[in-house]
């Protein structure tokens, strides 16, 4: 797919669901990220987490919808 990295970021409890995604090195993800496969990203986007609007990793994962 040519992605190599993605991330999703989390809220601030320890056990929070992501809140975020961005696609690797992204200068808007917060400081707790972690980085993830690109189907856990896509599965991400399709279950409702937020895109990042300056990194668009929907768009580099062609998800449109």
């Amino acid at each position: 797919m040519g992605i190599t990295r993605l991330m999703l970021e989390h809220g601030p409890n320890r056990d929070a669901l992501p809140i975020t995604v961005h696609v690797g090195g992204a200068h808007m993800a917060g400081k707790r990220w972690k980085g993830v496969p690109w189907d856990m990203a896509l599965r991400a986007l399709t279950e409702g987490v937020q895109v990042c609007g300056h990194c668009q990793p929907d768009a580099a994962l062609r998800y449109l919808d």
